[in-house]
């Protein structure tokens, strides 16, 4: 734990810039520094995943930036104060399973362990990605509990079978 300013503000420094290197990497689609953002246990949530736990959330970002091909990703507002963080960012995609544009807009909180995360809760408007990605059904399926439990049975199923295949595969 810190125990001056000068400590606080470097932890500031270090987890801000660990929530640069991260988006930057999704920008980018390098699943490989993205997973290098976060400690081998951490944990991750989400609408669309749910609670992640270790290895799953290196996997998770490996799967995504492997399959996006036109992936963008923008960091807006973003702050830290060297235990904590929190984040605004845009992903813009193609949903692959049904060829439509989906532009996300998510709020992310952090926590550090050091210069890693080892905690991030993403949130976003399930009905309003589900009405991008999968159109008027996705739309009307928001106003039930079906979606985030269709949407969460097949990204897991994915990241499962993602997280089973060889490497390079």
């Amino acid at each position: 734990m810190p125990h001056s300013a000068t400590d606080l503000t470097y932890g500031r420094h270090v987890s801000q810039a660990t929530i640069r290197a991260l988006y930057a990497a999704l920008d980018r689609r390098d699943g490989e520094a993205a997973a290098a953002c976060y400690t081998d246990d951490a944990v991750f949530e989400d609408p669309a995943f749910g609670r992640l736990e270790g290895g799953a959330v290196k996997d998770m970002w490996r799967m995504l930036t492997q399959r996006s091909e036109d992936l963008s990703v923008v960091l807006g507002e973003h702050g830290a104060d060297g235990r904590t963080g929190w984040a605004h960012w845009s992903a813009t995609y193609t949903f692959t399973a049904t060829g439509r544009r989906v532009v996300n807009e998510i709020d992310a909180r952090f926590t550090f362990a050091g210069d890693l995360i080892s905690a991030q809760v993403d949130a976003f408007p399930l009905r309003r990605w589900g009405a991008q990605a999968l159109g008027p059904k996705g739309a009307v399926l928001g106003l039930t509990p079906l979606l985030g439990r269709g949407v969460r049975k097949q990204a897991r199923a994915n990241l499962a079978a993602y997280s089973r295949a060889p490497a390079g595969a």
